[in-house]
């Protein structure tokens, strides 16, 4: 049904009214980027961290496993490699925008919120202790036993931001609504029992708890901060597929709304009525009303 239904909707045919439509929605995307740059700026807040708090707080310091600029590459670049796949296969310019600009939303609104809760919480790293005396040699405060930190001040500034975990947040954003999105492309609630699709569906969540297992296992996070930055890219991934497609296991849930919208509307002149069984037209009118005209002429 889905093949039948099936027309070419190109860059070349659509892109420009597109844009042009989404023309704020792009623009907000900015404003979202701008933000998350100035939160990165802003010095997160110095929770006390007390001499017998230190205890949890000496695992060695080391590097990154996945370096902070490898997320967006495997969250948002490589599936974007994929959408544009896809476009080269079905044309629909509809569903290779509305894919890249829910992902670049889902990626930008959780980080902004991620790194907006890191500056308000300022929960020290596990490895705090050697950020802030890297010598080895702690010195707290005589009177409120607070810790005078001795290191340099941006890797001190960096070991207050252990909740949520950045990384695991991106991936879970990134890859989280491409899972969503392979869903729907495999149909893979079709209630066919091809459960094979589901290593499809469960492979970019599986590449995001790597990612997630390696900040816990390279010291900067504990599993609270993991989890909860898991939890935070998951959620906000869902909102933004489901704010451009309909959810996988729906029976057009293969395509964008917006594809279907289209569809309808060019379909609308020609057949005089749109119940021909396309996505839209299963939703019942807003506001309908029928006059019925008996043979007496009274009418009700």
């Amino acid at each position: 049904m889905a093949d039948a239904r099936f027309e070419a909707h190109t860059i070349k045919s659509h892109g420009v009214k597109l844009l042009r439509l989404h023309m704020h929605d792009w623009l907000i995307l900015v404003v979202l980027a701008v933000l998350y740059g100035v939160l990165n700026l802003i010095e997160p807040f110095h929770r006390f961290v007390g001499e017998d708090m230190m205890t949890d707080l000496k695992y060695p310091l080391k590097g990154n496993t996945v370096p902070f600029w490898a997320v967006p590459i495997i969250a948002v670049l490589l599936p974007v490699v994929v959408f544009i796949a896809y476009y080269v296969i079905r044309r629909d310019v509809y569903d290779l925008h509305h894919a890249i600009l829910g992902i670049l939303y889902s990626m930008l609104v959780t980080g902004v919120i991620t790194d907006a809760i890191k500056d308000g919480v300022g929960r020290p790293r596990p490895d705090f202790f050697w950020r802030c005396f890297p010598d080895g040699l702690a010195v707290f405060d005589s009177i409120t036993k607070d810790v005078r930190c001795t290191g340099i001040k941006s890797v001190i500034r960096e070991g207050h931001k252990s909740f949520p975990s950045g990384h695991t947040s991106w991936s879970f954003a990134g890859l989280g609504f491409f899972s969503w999105y392979m869903a729907g492309k495999v149909r893979a609630f079709n209630r066919r029992g091809h459960v094979a699709k589901l290593c499809i569906v469960f492979l970019p969540l599986l590449v995001a708890a790597l990612v997630a297992v390696s900040r816990v296992d390279d010291y900067w996070h504990h599993w609270q901060d993991v989890f909860a930055g898991g939890l935070i890219g998951l959620v906000i991934a869902s909102f933004c597929y489901l704010q451009f497609f309909p959810a996988p296991y729906h029976t057009d849930g293969w395509g964008p709304h917006a594809y279907f919208q289209v569809l309808a509307e060019s379909q609308q002149p020609q057949n005089g009525s749109t119940s021909n069984g396309l996505y839209l037209n299963s939703r019942p009118p807003e506001i309908q009303t029928v006059t019925v005209h008996l043979h007496n002429g009274a009418s009700e």
